[in-house]
């Protein structure tokens, strides 16, 4: 049988390993992901300074090569396929709602064959901006 992180017990424990794994790992203020077709940028859902999810960060981390750092980390289509496969099993906790799987499952959807993929990371809400898509990733941030 597949594995289910059903309670909220089991969703810590699965953060817990996923961080066990990456050392110095450092949960972030805020994270997201896009698509990148061309200059376009799609985005899943925003996790902004407040509102960071513990679990997607850290899941999309062990993929994407984030540890501690502000930073924009690209992903090719079968690196985020596998940080969507990572983060399923929390799908069985019926009791809360999964925005970063539903939306990073509905950019790898979409994509093409010419797609990439962006996880964003800011470690510290005051670090400035990265590059021109780490500014468009923050403006997506409520005023």
């Amino acid at each position: 049988m597949a594995e289910a992180w059903v309670t909220d017990g089991d969703l810590r424990a699965a953060g817990e390993r996923y961080a066990a794994g990456i050392p110095g790992y450092a949960v972030p203020a805020a994270h997201g992901v896009a698509r990148k077709d061309g200059d376009e940028l799609t985005f899943a859902h925003v996790n902004p300074p407040g509102a960071a999810r513990v679990l997607p960060a850290v899941v999309m981390a062990s993929v994407c090569g984030y540890v501690a750092t502000t930073g924009v980390f690209p992903l090719d289509r079968a690196r985020f396929a596998e940080a969507v496969a990572r983060l399923t099993p929390a799908e069985a906790a019926t009791h809360i709602p999964h925005p970063n799987l539903w939306t990073w499952r509905e950019l790898l959807a979409g994509c093409d064959e010419d797609s990439t993929f962006l996880a964003f990371y800011l470690a510290d809400a005051g670090d400035p901006v990265v590059d021109g898509d780490d500014a468009r990733f923050r403006e997506r941030f409520p005023a």
